[in-house]
């Protein structure tokens, strides 16, 4: 049994055959393509595909305006790169607590963070659960804060009815080999407004305008770059991949939605484990499934004896030296790194898989 799997259909294999046989690999058609299908398919507000997540959440910082020296409010329970997205525009990140029953930043922190130099909030969706975004984006509003949700966990997610990428000004998402939808590596951002969708655009190749700088008599695209612009772009092989993965998202979502919910009716009593809350005016997209367990390691290895495998995934990010180190005043983040860990929550596993995972836990440790 494999903590994650990486899913890629039929179709996509197809679909990449013909694309390399074509020999038109680079940022195309089939790009574009992608992008109204998720748009269509998944109610994603302008997406504007690219090489990664990452790349998602720096162009979103980007185009929000951020400038060395401003700050940005973050959790710590993420992966490094919403941290170094940050850095790597000689901004500051300033890290926020969460709460403890979610792993989700905690908007009450985030008040307390601003200053007169925060330009944004990355609210980080843990295992795909989504977060508070109503009093986010009321706290962005009344600050005059851009909110960039980093969503690499979250893709299928819904608040209070609306997709997660259909909320704040901008959202980023991973198609990294182990997320639900994969184009082995790529992103996605996607923009409430049309401006930011035609800057993301402009931007994610070289600030030229793909669709509107047609080449001249002498063979070069007319354009004036007026911004900085980078190399971000998602090409067509990648794309290829994420479209023919795209026709059974919809199930493979379903079928991580009923796995976790064994686990939610099974493992509830279970000593020694509090499960996460789940409020019901949200779907969790279950990336994973993080619990809160006593005697963390012994736990582990005694999983590991059964064949099950166990995983914290990511913690605390600002233990790491470029931070500046941990942060003293994340007294949740605190309990939280010291007691979280998840189990095997995806498409690859069998029935018999899950029943040796919920048989594994309740035995004890």
């Amino acid at each position: 049994m494999n903590f994650f799997n990486t899913h890629i259909s039929e179709k996509s294999i197809q679909l990449a055959s013909d694309t390399l046989k074509s020999t038109y690999v680079s940022a195309g058609q089939l790009a574009d393509i992608f992008e109204k299908k998720l748009e269509e398919e998944l109610g994603l507000a302008n997406p504007v595909t690219l090489n990664s997540g990452t790349s998602a959440l720096y162009l979103a910082l980007a185009v929000a305006g951020v400038k060395p020296g401003d700050e940005v409010i973050v959790p710590a329970q993420t992966f490094i790169a919403t941290g170094l997205s940050v850095l790597m525009h000689y901004a500051k990140p300033v890290f926020a607590d969460i709460q403890y029953r979610t792993g989700n930043i905690d908007p009450d922190s985030i008040r307390h963070k601003i200053t007169a130099k925060t330009r944004a909030i990355i609210p980080v969706h843990w295992g795909g659960y989504p977060c508070d975004l109503d009093e986010i984006n009321e706290i962005a509003r009344e600050n005059n804060l851009a909110v960039i949700e980093d969503a690499a966990h979250a893709l299928g997610g819904t608040y209070r009815g609306k997709p997660i990428g259909a909320i704040s000004r901008f959202t980023a998402f991973s198609f990294q080999a182990i997320k639900h939808l994969t184009t082995v590596d790529g992103g996605a951002i996607c923009c409430l407004n049309k401006d930011d969708c035609y800057q993301a655009k402009r931007r994610r190749w070289f600030d030229i305008d793909r669709d509107n700088s047609k080449p001249s008599i002498l063979g070069e695209r007319e354009y004036d770059a007026d911004h900085v612009g980078y190399k971000l772009h998602m090409n067509d092989l990648s794309a290829a991949i994420g479209l023919g993965n795209l026709a059974e998202f919809p199930a493979n979502l379903k079928q991580r939605r009923e796995i976790a919910g064994r686990y939610l009716n099974e493992l509830n009593d279970v000593s020694g484990i509090e499960l996460l809350d789940y409020k019901n005016d949200r779907l969790c997209a279950y990336w994973l499934f993080t619990m809160l367990v006593e005697k963390r390691e012994d736990f582990i290895r005694a999983l590991q004896s059964k064949g099950v495998p166990a995983s914290v995934v990511h913690l605390r990010i600002d233990k790491n030296s470029i931070f500046g180190g941990i942060t003293p005043d994340l007294p949740n983040q605190e309990r939280f790194n010291e007691k979280q860990v998840s189990i095997p929550v995806h498409n690859g596993l069998t029935d018999e898989d899950v029943n040796l995972v919920v048989n594994a836990v309740k035995e004890g440790w």
